[in-house]
């Protein structure tokens, strides 16, 4: 393990009193863990943009009943199958299901699939989420 490095930083006392409230109320228990985790998240972020390898998920929520939105969803898994490792269907009521596909690639490319997918009429919401494999991060 590296050497551990302390270091100050200064702030306004309204925006350190927020970011105490907030890490609080996320269950930090100290600035330095919710500070290790923003740094981190922005690594994992620069890993997107730089384009590496790296995972993530695509959570959609949409009407089944839409004519063909099965199929057109489907076959762009498909067109994408070498992005995605895994993905679950829940049935949330008569209407509405949701799915969650785990994908592992390029950053664009998985962008492209989450883009395609959220993008189909019927769809009515999506999100993906960016994470990353865990290599090169501290």
């Amino acid at each position: 393990m590296k050497k551990l490095v302390r270091f100050g930083v200064s702030l306004d006392g309204r925006l350190l009193d927020a970011f105490d409230r907030r890490i609080r109320a996320r269950g930090y228990t100290n600035r330095s863990e919710a500070l290790r985790d923003l740094i981190r998240d922005d690594l994992v972020g620069q890993e997107w943009d730089h384009d590496r390898e790296t995972v993530g998920t695509v959570t959609f929520v949409y009407d089944h009943h839409v004519r063909d939105l099965t199929r057109k969803l489907t076959d762009i898994q498909h067109e994408h199958q070498g992005l995605i490792l895994s993905g679950m269907h829940v049935h949330l009521d008569h209407a509405h299901c949701l799915e969650v596909i785990v994908v592992r690639g390029r950053g664009t490319d998985i962008k492209k699939l989450a883009d395609a997918v959220i993008s189909v009429k019927g769809v009515k919401h999506g999100k993906l989420t960016m994470t990353t494999t865990g290599k090169g991060v501290v």
